[in-house]
């Protein structure tokens, strides 16, 4: 076990090194270009593969080509070159292929701006591409988890045959804070006896998703969606901060998490009761402890992201109505201060409608 001082951004390609990535195939964009530089350096020292794409399409599609053949492959972009790689995520998707996407979240619509951001919640929650599908998605809110859940990240694209993405954004990317490696070695995967790895002694694989007869698309889709079940029921995962007897629950992943932290302290320090929900999978939503709260001692709720505001559809779902859902987020790259969430905290201890 070490600790070393690292960037978010250099954070995220050392675990997926030490978790077994031996292809990186992507594209340069703030703020997210140190992952790939970081790739490019380490990648040829483990004996693994960086290559930089034409473009994000190109990218996207020599992962799923790497992934068919059963290795370990990682790709990261930000908002605009995610949504360029939307369709060969679906299809990767709906191959049942193992990769891990990354997204350092930069302010859009369009191209947008280089500061961060969490409007990309919708895209990666929901489903950016066409058909049914889900990513397994994570909301890392320090470096150290940028490190532990991409390392994780490719043992659970494994185990489910699914692209996980890990949702960041530009301030994590960018900030540095120690990080605990326990190990200097390298995992590596299961074996993978549907990969296209030549089919010598055994009958040929066939990767693909695309199934012209109706009947036989719609099994592809049910099985998708029963082992979407199955995610649901094992990796619900979040954090909660002096929620227990929170009259006022705040909701917030990532850069905004830490913000309400100290929220949640002075407001307690200033007689309210606060507390904190703090989501670490984003897909699936950890529903079970906002209905929880809302059946207990929560008298309403407020979403916080820098965003005009997504994840609250999810919170608002969670709660089912049985308590208000309020919402607070900057967007563009804008972060919210302590003092504004704060604000917000007391017009609803107050009474008011916001």
């Amino acid at each position: 076990m070490y600790k070393v001082l690292m960037k978010g951004n250099e954070a995220v390609a050392e675990g997926a090194i030490l978790g077994g990535c031996k292809y990186f195939f992507g594209y340069p964009i703030t703020p997210q270009t140190e992952i790939p530089e970081y790739m490019a350096k380490r990648l040829p020292e483990v004996g693994g593969t960086f290559l930089q794409a034409e473009s994000e399409i190109s990218a996207i599609n020599m992962v799923y080509g790497a992934s068919g053949s059963g290795a370990r492959v990682m790709t990261s972009s930000s908002g605009p070159g995610i949504s360029l790689k939307q369709e060969g995520i679906s299809y990767i998707s709906g191959a049942e292929l193992p990769c891990v996407i990354v997204n350092m979240v930069r302010g859009g619509p369009g191209l947008g701006n280089i500061s961060p951001a969490q409007s990309d919640y919708s895209q990666a929650t929901k489903g950016g591409g066409h058909g049914d599908y889900h990513l397994i998605v994570f909301g890392p809110a320090s470096v150290q988890e940028l490190f532990d859940l991409t390392n994780e990240a490719f043992d659970i694209a494994d185990k489910y045959r699914n692209p996980v993405m890990i949702l960041g954004d530009g301030i994590l990317g960018q900030m540095m804070e120690p990080v605990t490696i326990k190990s200097k070695e390298i995992k590596t995967g299961p074996e993978k006896p549907w990969a296209v790895s030549g089919a010598k002694g055994r009958k040929r694989n066939a990767i693909h998703s695309f199934e012209i007869i109706a009947e036989n698309m719609e099994r592809l889709c049910l099985r998708l969606k029963d082992k979407y079940e199955i995610v649901c029921a094992n990796e619900k995962r979040y954090e909660t901060y002096m929620a227990d007897d929170a009259e006022i629950v705040l909701a917030a992943y990532g850069t905004p998490s830490r913000i309400c932290k100290a929220v949640v302290e002075q407001a307690r320090d200033e007689g309210i009761k606060a507390g904190l929900i703090r989501p670490i999978s984003l897909w699936p939503f950890p529903d079970a402890p906002f209905l929880e709260a809302a059946e207990t001692t929560a008298k309403a709720f407020l979403s916080v992201e820098l965003s005009n505001g997504q994840m609250v559809e999810d919170v608002r779902i969670s709660v089912n109505g049985k308590k208000p859902v309020y919402f607070y987020g900057r967007t563009g790259g804008m972060v919210p201060t302590k003092a504004e969430i704060l604000a917000e905290v007391k017009k609803i201890a107050q009474g008011g409608t916001r």
